[in-house]
C-alpha cells in the first residue's frame, strides 16, 4: 500500500476513553483516526473552513477498522495517517500504535466523497481540492 504524505500525531490515552477493564472503548478509536486525518489534512493546507470556502464538503461514507493490540489509560500512542488515493475518492489508511509496548493497536481506513454546496455528490475530487493533496 503506497503512503502519500504520511503525518503522525502522538497523544496520551485520557481516562474518559477507557472502559471498567482500562482499556480503550472500541468507537474511541474511529476518534483517533479523526485527528489523524484532520492532521493530514492540514498538513496539505486543507481544514474543513478551507474546504468550506472552495464550495464544497466531504462525507464519509465507509469506514473500518481491525483491533490488534489494546490501548490503556496513559498509554503513550501515535496514529499515523496517509492517503492511499485521492482520486476518484479520498482514500486514508490509518495505524494506531501503542507506543508504550511498542505494538500495532489497530488499523483502520476511512473513504470520503465530496459534494458541492448543494450537497450534490460530485463523481471525483475537483481540482480545486485535488491541487492540494498531490
Amino acid at each position: 500500500m503506497s503512503r502519500l504524505h504520511e503525518v503522525s500525531v502522538e497523544f496520551e490515552v485520557p481516562f474518559h476513553d477507557v472502559d471498567i477493564l482500562n482499556i480503550v472503548w472500541h468507537g474511541h478509536y474511529y476518534k483517533y483516526m479523526e485527528i489523524g486525518r484532520t492532521a493530514l489534512m492540514r498538513a496539505r493546507g486543507l481544514d474543513i473552513e478551507d474546504i468550506r470556502r472552495a464550495g464544497y464538503a466531504q462525507l464519509l461514507v465507509d469506514s473500518h477498522c481491525r483491533y490488534t493490540y489494546p490501548l490503556r489509560y496513559a498509554d503513550r500512542a501515535r496514529v499515523d495517517a496517509w492517503f492511499v488515493s485521492v482520486t476518484p475518492r479520498l482514500v486514508i489508511a490509518y495505524r494506531i500504535r501503542n507506543l508504550k509496548d511498542d505494538r500495532c493497536s489497530a488499523r483502520g481506513q476511512t473513504i470520503l466523497v465530496t459534494t458541492d454546496q448543494e450537497g450534490r455528490l460530485l463523481p471525483e475530487t475537483p481540482d480545486a481540492l485535488l491541487k492540494y493533496l498531490v
